[in-house]
Parts: structure tokens; sequence; C-alpha cells
């Protein structure tokens, strides 16, 4: 007995030295946020208007709906929440007791030459009682173990489990807010291209009656050969343009209906309200509200509590650990004695109580990778709340420089759109050159195009605005 208690001491000892604390990081520490975004005042967040209230096109709406049960990698990450599920399941059942029912049945033969078989060959023999050479043997019992979990290694190691749920469940959610983004993004993208098509179809219209008036003028002998090289080459510049862009909404098609999940068919839109939809105008609240908001922001956070749950659980391992283990059930050679009781009756009740003494350097090593992990889950989940701040601050800058960037836009096509007319009347009555007709239809093209690419981006921001502040997945 005071041998089993000194080795106790000593295991306890060696336990307690071997097992040096480590740094644990609080959540606190890196929650710390400014106290407001530059040129905003609202404390109210746009991130709580759910999805199908923000978008106001049924076409995109549409869209987004298939998008949210057919899109692949949704799909995929709502298989990783139930893997995760499983994980919590499992861990949840480690600390609870284990339950089984055995049946066994066998025989034996002892060697003559043994010192059990030697024993029974000696044994008396009474006349009608020889023991047989082959022993039968049959057994049906019940057995339980049970660790107890007293330093909350068990318990703590399910807890981290429950919150690596948790952030496959934000995981889902991130996936969702940035699935509808994308899907805006080149559902506008596809509307900026339609209204190109249509610009450069118009253009071409312009550019075929100007070189008609260039022919009918070379034949009058009032301009020459070259200005007809010029408007040709001009007209077929501008037609290989309208390819490309047939190209570009041909890939834009085809990108939205993969994100959707379904083989490449034509996308419903409306094309000619492009121009004169408004864009949403967004409240960005206060930046705090990211941390609840943002999905990534909300798995980061999860993260960091289960990796501090995880050096809990490495730095248990250093205790001894207490099992109890029990077993009831009936034992006999014979089936007829089978359910005799007490005589075949069996049971057993035992403790164990074990505590890592040699080969501690895996343990060691387990449980400073625990405290590695939990400070790079740290820098993570700050690195995330940066990032979710800067991606706001950007958006909302771009929303105010894209607005006005519309503006002055909108007067230059209208400035370039009244000079193609009056280039062309100057040109009628040799009051201007064939080039200054070219340079104003080439520049009233550019400026339509940049309106639209204006106007696109103008819808893009309040997207990405949208998904920056965390909304689209409530």
């Amino acid at each position: 007995m005071k041998t089993t208690n000194i080795l106790l001491a000593i295991t306890l000892a060696v336990t307690l030295i071997g097992c040096k604390s480590l740094r644990v990081v609080s959540k606190d520490a890196v929650t710390a946020t400014p106290s407001g975004f530059s040129n905003a005042t609202d404390t109210i967040s746009s991130a709580d208007i759910k999805w199908n209230s923000f978008f106001t096109d049924p076409n995109l709406v549409a869209l987004i709906d298939s998008a949210l049960h057919n899109n692949k990698e949704l799909n995929i990450t709502l298989q990783e929440i139930q893997i995760a599920q499983n994980e919590v399941r499992a861990r949840k059942g480690e600390y609870l007791p284990n339950l089984g029912v055995g049946i066994a049945s066998g025989i034996e033969k002892v060697g003559e030459y043994t010192t059990r078989g030697a024993n029974e060959k000696n044994d008396e023999i009474v006349e009608g009682k020889k023991n047989p050479e082959v022993v039968p043997d049959f057994m049906v019992g019940a057995f339980a173990s049970w660790e107890i979990d007293i330093w909350k290694k068990l318990r703590n190691a399910k807890k981290s489990a429950y919150y690596r749920y948790l952030g496959s469940v934000d995981g889902k959610n991130w996936v969702m807010t940035n699935l509808i983004a994308e899907i805006a993004d080149s559902y506008y993208e596809l509307l900026a291209l339609d209204n190109q098509l249509e610009i450069i179809k118009k253009n071409i219209e312009i550019q075929s009656d100007a070189l008609e008036i260039v022919k009918q003028q070379k034949l009058a002998a009032q301009t020459t050969e070259l200005a007809v090289k010029k408007f040709e080459a001009e007209v077929a510049h501008t037609k290989s343009m309208q390819y490309d862009i047939q190209q570009l909404i041909v890939v834009t098609e085809n990108k939205i209906n993969f994100l959707i999940g379904r083989f490449p068919q034509h996308i419903t839109r409306s094309t000619d309200i492009f121009l004169q939809t408004p864009a949403p105008i967004l409240t960005a609240g206060v930046p705090s509200q990211l941390l609840t908001n943002r999905s990534d922001v909300r798995q980061a956070e999860n993260e960091l509590v289960a990796s501090k749950l995880d050096v809990k659980v490495a730095k248990a391992k250093f205790y001894p650990s207490l099992t109890l283990r029990a077993g009831v059930g009936f034992q006999s050679f014979n089936l007829k004695y089978f359910i005799q009781t007490p005589q075949s009756m069996l049971f057993n009740v035992l403790g164990d109580l074990i505590a890592p003494l040699v080969n501690r350097n895996a343990i060691k090593a387990e449980y400073y990778s625990a405290n590695s992990k939990q400070i790079q889950a740290a820098y993570k989940y700050e690195q995330a709340i940066i990032n979710a701040y800067v991606e706001v601050a950007n958006q909302l800058s771009s929303s105010s420089n894209l607005t006005e960037s519309l503006k002055l836009r909108t007067e230059q096509v209208n400035a370039l759109n009244a000079s193609i007319s009056i280039a062309s009347n100057l040109f009628k009555s040799a009051e201007a050159d064939y080039m200054e007709v070219l340079m104003t239809q080439r520049d009233a093209l550019e400026a339509k195009f940049e309106l639209v690419e204006t106007k696109m981006n103008q819808l893009k921001t309040s997207v990405n605005l949208y998904k920056a502040l965390g909304g689209g997945w409530k």
C-alpha cells in the first residue's frame, strides 16, 4: 500500500512539474475597432436588410433565389455543417458512459506439459467426474466503462467541436453573402454589355451614314479617296468591337449559369432601364456592428474560442485520468449450468488512475502546438476585423466618388452627342474636314462606353458595400 502511494505521489509531481502554463489569448484583446467610418454618421447598418428587399429587379431576385438552392459550392458547404454537427455528437458521447453487451463461446485444451495441465492431470479423479480434455466455454454479459472527466478534458473537447460547428454555419453564411454579391455583379455586368452592344450598333449606323456621304462627296470631287478609306476603316473597327462584346456577353451569361448550378442558357434580364436604375442608398452604421454582421468575422471568432478550448484539452492530458470499469454476466462450460446463480454468475468492478510518466514529449508537443494555433487564430480574428473595416471604408469612398463621376460623364455624353450632328453638318458644308467628324464620333463612342462602365461600377459598389457590411445571409 505504501509503495502504491509513493508511486502515485511521484506521478502527480512529475505531471504538475512538466505542465508549463502558456499564453492564453483573450477575445476582448483583439476586438477593438474605430469609433466610426469617415464621412459616415449613421448608427443603423444596411446589413440588416434582407437580400430580396435590397434587390428590386425581379429577374435578378429570381436568379439569386435559384442559386441559393442549386449552387454547388453552397451545397458542399452545407455538408460541412453536417460533418461539424456529427463531430459535436461524437465528442458529446465521449464523456458519457460506454455500455456494451457481449456474447462469447469457445473451446480450450490445456497442454499436459504445462503447469495448469499437470495440476489437472495429477488431481484426484472421482469416477464419473473426470475433467474433459477439451473444455467448452460459454459467456454472455454486459460491460461498462466511464472516464470520469475530472479535468474537463472531454467537456472542453465537446465545446470546441460545438464552436467549430457554429463556425461552419457562419462559413456557410459567408458563402451565401459572396454568392449573392457575385451573381449581382455579373448581372449588372451583363446589363452593361447589353447597353454597350446597343451603343455600338447605333454607332455603326451613324458611321455607315457618314461613309455614304463621303462616297457621294468623293464622286462630286469634294473630297478624296483617303477620306473614304478612313471612314471604311472606322466602320470595320466598330463592327469588330461588336463581336468582342457579343463574346463577353456569352461568357458572362455562362458565368451566371454556373453560379446557379445549371448548363448554359439565356439569362432573362431588363436591359433598357439599366442607366436609369438608381443605386441603393446604404448606411454603414458603426464599425463594431461588423463583429456580428460579418459572417467571416464571426467564423474567425468561433475558431478563436475553439482554439482556446483546445489548449485546455491539451493541458488536461498531463493530468491523471480516472476510468471506472464494470461487468456482469454468466459463464459456464456447460449450457445446462449457464444461468445458475450464483455459481455461473460473474461480475467485476475496477478503477484505473493513469498518468503519463514516460514519453511525455508527444503530449508537450501537442500542448505547445495548441497554444500556437490559439495565437494564430487570434491574429486571424484581428485580420478579419481589419479587413472588414477596410472593405467598408473603400466602398463608401468609391460610392461617393462614382456618384460625382456619373454626373460628369452624363454631361460629357450629352455634349458629344450634340457635337456629332454639328460636325456632320459642318462637314457637309465643307466647313470641317473628315478627321474632325471621325474624331468626334470616336470620342462620343468612348464617352458612352465610359458612362455605361461608370454606371455599372456604381451599382457594383452598392452590392459590394452591402456585402462588406455583412448583408445577404439573413
